[in-house]
């Protein structure tokens, strides 16, 4: 079992790329079952954060605090330099307000679980970032609200907060709370628990986008439209993670370390959010997911050429 688990682990792309691809064929097949797999999406999506949190440890923060200029570089990157390629972005996305806020909530939100694995894979120092996601974690709760303000202005004081509020207190703040809580009187789970993290995603993966593809009909131009910002956004942050790294003075692995940091998302944890305003920002949300584990294999053999 420990041998099956690593080779999962080591091949966890392909294991997305299939359940995404499953996904999209088993929504356009069989549309019919898309209301009940919708049903599955909040129980599947709830699990999924609480093995996911279970992988940030509360007890890191404390010491990635005291790794000043590694963090002082995930932080700068995440939330001065991504927000700025966001904005310069935001003018030419498609008008469509769900379109919109989708894209913002993926992208103004870092990666906290599956970064540590690709970062590792290209001799990033993925320990350094391990102790640094409980901050970004933390920020990213606390700013996000205040950056969809900033780019929707009044048109966000139109949105019923309800769901939303929902969604964060019963899809991201309990699991969160339970999965510190078990680091914090049932440590030895933890372990065992994390093994699960990828069959979790790839099941998570494949419900969402299977009960979703039947919905986008007259959205798909919309939600297709935004494919090439996703790109575009993979190429410059991996050279505008690269000068922030520069800036900071870090070593080889420290810098590809914050490449990936400043390039990947977090896509399934805003995906309840997303769901709460709508199906359209939902899939934007999924096919984030879809062009960022594709951009990662390519990722993965060019950053230690870039950061070398």
């Amino acid at each position: 079992m420990p041998g099956f688990v690593a080779g999962v682990e080591r091949h966890q792309v392909v294991v997305y790329l299939g359940a995404l691809a499953a996904g999209g064929v088993a929504g356009w097949a069989a549309p019919g079952a898309g209301p009940v797999l919708e049903h599955l999406i909040n129980p599947v999506l709830a699990v999924l954060l609480y093995v996911t949190f279970l992988q940030v440890p509360v007890a890191g923060l404390g010491r990635s605090l005291r790794s000043g200029r590694f963090v002082g570089a995930a932080l700068v990157v995440n939330f001065v330099v991504v927000p700025l390629v966001v904005a310069a972005m935001f003018a030419f996305l498609p008008a469509e307000q769900a379109v919109r806020v989708g894209v913002l909530l993926v992208l103004l939100a870092p990666c906290v679980d599956y970064v540590i694995v690709f970062s590792g894979l290209a001799g990033g120092d993925n320990q350094r970032l391990l102790a640094a996601t409980p901050l970004l974690l933390l920020a990213q709760m606390v700013l996000l609200p205040g950056f969809l303000l900033l780019f929707l202005g009044t048109d966000l004081a139109a949105v019923r907060p309800g769901p939303f509020v929902e969604a964060f207190v019963v899809l991201i703040v309990v699991p969160l709370v339970l999965a510190w809580l078990t680091q914090a009187f049932a440590g030895g789970l933890v372990g065992r628990i994390g093994t699960s993290m990828v069959p979790l995603m790839a099941a998570t993966l494949f419900t969402v986008v299977a009960s979703q593809v039947p919905k986008l009909g007259d959205d798909l131009p919309q939600v297709v439209r935004v494919v090439p910002f996703y790109v575009v956004f993979l190429v410059v942050m991996a050279f505008a993670g690269l000068a922030v790294a520069r800036l900071f003075r870090l070593d080889v692995p420290g810098s590809r370390g914050i490449v990936f940091t400043g390039a990947t998302r977090n896509s399934l944890v805003v995906l309840p959010l997303a769901l709460a305003w709508g199906d359209v920002a939902a899939a934007v949300v999924v096919t984030q997911t879809v062009v960022e584990v594709v951009g990662m294999v390519v990722y993965v053999r060019l950053v230690p050429r870039l950061v070398s």
